[in-house]
């Protein structure tokens, strides 16, 4: 089966602009608008640190509530690297997520492996069966993040 074609810059610029809208209306509007993405899976706000600009930045994910854990996927980077979000958040021993109603809380980052990753992974393309259609086309394993309880 032929692979689809990877998304071009024309694409990648689209997606960080329609990133941009989804947070400010989530601020706006505490999550009413923008808490959730196609289909209803539920969105979250990540708040990141650049590794290279030193810049704060916010990136709205697709989550999991495994609670008390949060869970993610580390999905639109490219056919061969990961996201730079994925990148800055591993590169950091904490950081805060926005959740719809404005809570927020503090997490610290960990990467799912063996049994742990399937289940959750399960999980994820129940909620949202575009990643598993990804998941055909890149040339990575697709990291699950697993955002623990932080201090």
């Amino acid at each position: 089966m032929p692979k689809p074609p990877v998304p071009t810059s024309r694409y990648w610029k689209l997606h960080r602009q329609l990133a941009r809208l989804n947070t400010f209306l989530f601020r706006r509007t505490r999550g009413k608008v923008g808490g959730s993405f196609l289909g209803g899976a539920p969105v979250l706000l990540l708040d990141h640190v650049g590794r290279r600009s030193g810049q704060a930045r916010t990136s709205p994910l697709i989550y999991l509530d495994d609670s008390p854990r949060l869970v993610v996927v580390a999905s639109k980077g490219g056919v061969d690297a990961h996201p730079a979000w994925f990148h800055n958040l591993m590169a950091m021993a904490a950081t805060e997520v926005e959740l719809p109603g404005g809570e927020r809380r503090r997490v610290r980052p960990r990467v799912a492996e063996g049994a742990e990753r399937a289940r959750l992974w399960e999980r994820a393309v129940a909620i949202y069966p575009a990643y598993a259609n990804y998941a055909t086309y890149t040339e990575r394993k697709i990291p699950v993040v697993v955002l623990e309880p932080g201090a």
